[in-house]
């Protein structure tokens, strides 16, 4: 059993940086991919990012790439969500999952938190 729970969502300007994070327990953290999804009001979630059991390997949804760096701490079993030059269209519940396997991936995520609100302002 896992369970997540995310923090560090809140308001920001255009432009600015936010980093959440999302602790987890159990002990199979480390054998896990986890990923960050998003949900804006009136549309289906995204995926974001996604980071495998390691660390050592990340990859990221187009519209994040090159502004969103996702990392990991297995010691302190809590992964990460750097967001920087947020833009309006970023504005969305952001929520934390752990997959079944240990590879990166945008399916088969069998944990999730509550999510946290990220709200960028024009």
């Amino acid at each position: 059993q896992v369970q997540l729970v995310e923090s560090g969502g809140g308001l920001v300007q255009a432009g600015g940086s936010l980093r959440l994070s999302c602790a987890a327990s159990g002990r199979t953290f480390t054998s896990r991919a986890m990923g960050w999804f998003r949900q804006a009001p009136g549309k289906e979630r995204e995926f974001v990012a996604t980071i495998n059991g390691s660390g050592r390997i990340t990859y990221y949804a187009d519209s994040v790439k090159g502004r969103f760096t996702i990392s990991r701490d297995n010691a302190k079993n809590t992964v990460y969500l750097q967001m920087n030059t947020l833009k309006p269209e970023d504005t969305a519940v952001y929520y934390c999952a752990a997959n079944r396997d240990s590879g990166i991936a945008t399916t088969l995520y069998d944990y999730w938190g509550q999510g946290t609100q990220v709200t960028v302002s024009s």
